[in-house]
């Protein structure tokens, strides 16, 4: 079928981001304007990845696909912030623990609200439009090309 919109001729990695870039681009805006400007997005992902019991820094980097070092100087910075605290291990030894604090639970509720109203504002423009939010398909792309293991969403330096 033609069609007159020459986006929808694009390679699918440049349209998945593209709209990848312009969500994250309008939520960060919002996050910002919320009062979070001094958090980018990996520290989203960071305090996703912290959620519950927290995870040590050879985890978070690993969930990210960061160095060790590189994760260490995100706590560190996370943590001057007021964000994240280390804790010692339940199984001792030397190893950390690092948790979210009650700052950061309180990001996560605010980024989550503003993240639904977004997505409910998109989706109420494409139902407008005659369209629907493409969740069902981006999934099965997901499925595709992962199986059972969903990889984890690393940033993007």
């Amino acid at each position: 079928m033609e069609t007159s919109d020459p986006l929808e001729r694009t390679e699918l990695t440049f349209l998945l981001g593209m709209a990848f870039q312009l969500v994250l681009t309008e939520f960060v805006s919002r996050v910002d304007a919320a009062g979070y400007s001094e958090l980018r997005p990996v520290h989203g992902l960071v305090f996703q990845m912290l959620k519950g019991s927290g995870a040590t820094s050879s985890e978070l980097a690993e969930g990210l696909g960061v160095t060790k070092q590189a994760a260490g100087q995100i706590i560190d910075d996370l943590e001057k912030r007021g964000y994240v605290e280390r804790r010692p291990h339940p199984a001792g030894g030397r190893r950390k623990l690092v948790v979210l604090t009650d700052k950061a639970t309180e990001h996560l509720a605010v980024a989550g609200r503003i993240l639904h109203d977004l997505e409910g504002q998109l989706a109420e423009r494409l139902r407008e439009a005659g369209r629907e939010m493409p969740r069902a398909e981006l999934a099965a792309i997901v499925r595709t090309l992962a199986g059972d293991k969903v990889p984890p969403l690393r940033p993007v330096w």
